[in-house]
């Protein structure tokens, strides 16, 4: 991809805990010539303090997370761009492993493993892999990526964003499904309970397709963890 080939996005919000340990691990992308960029949605912390020594930009955006990664591909300068979460770890090589999959894809995204000694929640990631491969559908845990030339944006909704970006970007292309895996924190659905945020997950997951609106869905989401 060349110098810079690579933009980093990283939406965040009130992540001063463990924003440090999130650009750290990505200093070996920057120190090849990659760039980092965080997007703060209004934290209320020092998110944006903690960040601005670790990456080469820091945003700030309207609160969303679709606003705020559009936000970063818009100021971004790479012929690649791959969005992480903060809570979110890349494998090692990972620049090198886009660049090979978006020889011949459009996007794509990277399995991924919780966190966690669980074992509902080891079983929820391999479902989740398994899924995505069958569906073409990518979730925001697994680290879209995407050619740039080909990012139509992320639909600016209150939830879902991903996967009504996989549904759009399906028509460029079949996604790129990377079996080197991404490490996720398990906070969500430990904050909440195990076992009762996975069914929340699947209720609006299944709403989701049958046409609930996604701010409806956002409301549920808030009130059920």
């Amino acid at each position: 991809m060349g110098a810079c080939g690579l933009s980093v996005i990283v939406p965040a919000l009130n992540e001063a805990t463990g924003i440090a340990q999130c650009l750290e691990a990505l200093a070996p992308l920057r120190a090849g010539g990659h760039e980092v960029i965080v997007v703060d949605g209004g934290s209320e912390d020092r998110t944006r303090e903690i960040a601005a020594a670790l990456a080469d930009r820091v945003l700030v955006a309207p609160r969303g997370r679709a606003r705020q990664m559009n936000a970063g591909a818009a100021a971004a300068r790479g012929a690649a761009l791959v969005f992480v979460h903060a809570d979110t770890r890349l494998p090692p090589d990972a620049d090198r492993s886009i660049a090979r999959a978006l020889e011949t894809r459009a996007w794509g995204r990277f399995d991924a493993r919780i966190e966690s000694g669980h074992p509902l929640l080891r079983m929820v990631a391999c479902a989740m892999n398994l899924r995505s491969r069958l569906t073409g559908i990518a979730t925001g845990d697994q680290a879209i990526f995407v050619r740039r030339a080909d990012f139509a944006g992320f639909p600016e909704i209150a939830l879902m964003e991903d996967i009504a970006f996989s549904k759009a970007m399906k028509r460029r292309s079949p996604p790129a499904c990377l079996r080197e895996r991404v490490t996720t924190s398990a906070r969500r659905w430990e904050r909440g309970g195990v076992l009762r945020t996975v069914l929340l997950m699947w209720r609006l997951r299944l709403a989701y397709f049958l046409g609930a609106s996604p701010e409806e869905l956002a409301r549920r989401y808030a009130e059920g963890r």
